[in-house]
């Protein structure tokens, strides 16, 4: 089994990244869209990265937003930047954590995906997207 982990936590305490050419294209397309997304207003994932976290907290607090803006953008580039690192410090795969996260909510938001039914009715390439993201979170997640 261990054979088959995605990821690995070595003893020097870095993070050995076991992903093929398949999968480090997968994350480098995430990572991408998600630096694309924030720059640019008509991406499909736009409204999904810049939607309040609880709107009733800081929905008119320009200060929350452009907070959350720049951790967003700033770990996305970072993982886009290590993509193609075999090794991962915790700060590196901290910034693929997170933007792999941000990359699903924003997946499902924009595609309506939100109760396990929806999953089940939505097309094959959406439901094979939602479900890599969830490997690689719960498979990186293990490791830190």
């Amino acid at each position: 089994m261990a054979g088959n982990r995605l990821f690995v936590r070595r003893r020097d305490g870095r993070i050995e990244v076991r992903l093929n050419d398949a999968g480090r294209s997968f994350v480098r397309g995430v990572f991408a869209q998600v630096v694309t997304a924030e720059r640019e207003p008509d991406h499909q994932w736009h409204a999904s990265l810049h939607s309040p976290i609880d709107p009733s907290i800081d929905a008119d607090n320009p200060l929350s937003t452009l907070s959350r803006q720049s951790e967003t953008t700033t770990n996305a580039e970072l993982a886009l930047v290590c993509v193609d690192e075999q090794f991962l410090t915790n700060a590196e795969a901290w910034a693929w954590l997170t933007s792999l996260q941000v990359a699903l909510r924003s997946v499902a938001v924009s595609n309506g995906v939100l109760s396990d039914e929806r999953l089940a009715e939505i097309n094959a390439d959406v439901r094979g997207e939602i479900e890599t993201l969830q490997l690689l979170l719960f498979s990186l997640a293990e490791c830190l």
